[in-house]
């Protein structure tokens, strides 16, 4: 355990280096999403420090943009849906069954307006780890989180053994 913590704190502080290298220096090559996508595991792994961050940070950055719109989407359909329903306007044929169709409807469109914003923060918070030197270590147990799981779920916040130790945030 005392090793695992040396090692997320090594990294960090290689991280918060890497950044400030990477700010005054634009070597590193930026990758579009789509090359980054068709790196194999090894070949991902094998990124520098600071290839590994602005890697992620394309991932995050266009995932925070679907998320968003998206999230307008659904924001857009839910005042539609608000809007051409009256109070107390509840159809009750053989289409809608016991009626209430658009409140449901509404109702879902809400109910993912509010997970996407959700995303969006947790995609947020993320962004500003990586400001900050701290992305990729675990909240819980401060241990760094395997690249390939960062990969899949760039605003991971815990490591594989905490997220599954008992219900938590994402």
């Amino acid at each position: 355990m005392e090793e695992l913590a040396k090692t997320a704190t090594k990294r960090s502080r290689n991280s918060a280096g890497s950044r400030a290298a990477d700010a005054g220096n634009a070597s590193v090559a930026v990758r579009t999403k789509e090359e980054i996508e068709f790196l194999t595991d090894d070949e991902y792994e094998a990124l520098s420090e600071e290839e590994f961050l602005a890697a992620q940070r394309v991932l995050l950055e266009s995932e925070r943009q679907v998320y968003t719109s998206q999230a307008e989407m659904f924001k857009e359909e839910a005042a539609t849906l608000a809007r051409e329903s009256e109070p107390g306007d509840v159809q009750f044929d053989e289409e809608s069954g016991e009626g209430g169709n658009s409140t449901m409807e509404r109702e879902r469109d809400l109910a993912l307006l509010a997970s996407h914003l959700a995303t969006v923060s947790e995609i947020d918070s993320a962004l500003e780890k990586i400001q900050a030197g701290t992305y990729g270590i675990c909240e819980n147990c401060k241990a760094e989180i395997p690249r390939i799981r960062m990969r899949a779920l760039p605003y991971a916040r815990l490591c594989v053994k905490c997220k599954s130790g008992g219900l938590t945030r994402r």
